[in-house]
């Protein structure tokens, strides 16, 4: 009986979050840093410093992320790469879909803020990211 009322109240606490919605696709233009990874079992990764981040440009529920290297003068390298996708919505739930020559793949989006987003892929990997806040280091 228990574990049945454990079960219930962790189902009642995730189920009042609001799901991101379409109207917040916007919050997520921009630089963003990975800072943990939450694996399946439940084990963690935290991140600190990151020596490449993501650049996300969504229009129209379509959109892009490409790898970028951020640079001490506040500028960035990348290449011509990028991973398009787009964005549909299922029941209450957003997913960002992937598809390329090698494969396709889909992440649900779980939270966007102004700050931060979550997103938790099809082995059940969830990843948290918040928007990066460049380094300027001026020479004299």
């Amino acid at each position: 009986m228990r574990t049945f009322v454990c079960i219930l109240i962790v189902f009642s606490f995730f189920g009042c979050a609001n799901p991101p919605s379409i109207a917040e696709l916007p919050k997520l233009n921009g630089y963003w840093e990975i800072t943990k990874v939450t694996f399946a079992d439940g084990q963690e990764k935290d991140y600190g410093l990151n020596t490449t981040i993501d650049y996300i440009e969504i229009t129209h529920n379509k959109g892009f992320r490409k790898k970028m290297q951020p640079k001490l003068d506040g500028t960035y390298s990348t290449s011509n790469d990028a991973e398009f996708f787009t964005v549909s919505q299922r029941e209450a739930s957003l997913f960002l879909e992937y598809q390329n020559g090698l494969s396709q793949w889909e992440e649900q989006l779980l939270k966007i803020s102004e700050d931060s987003y979550n997103v938790i892929n099809e082995e059940q990997i969830r990843y948290t990211y918040r928007r990066y806040q460049p380094i300027n280091v001026k020479t004299p």
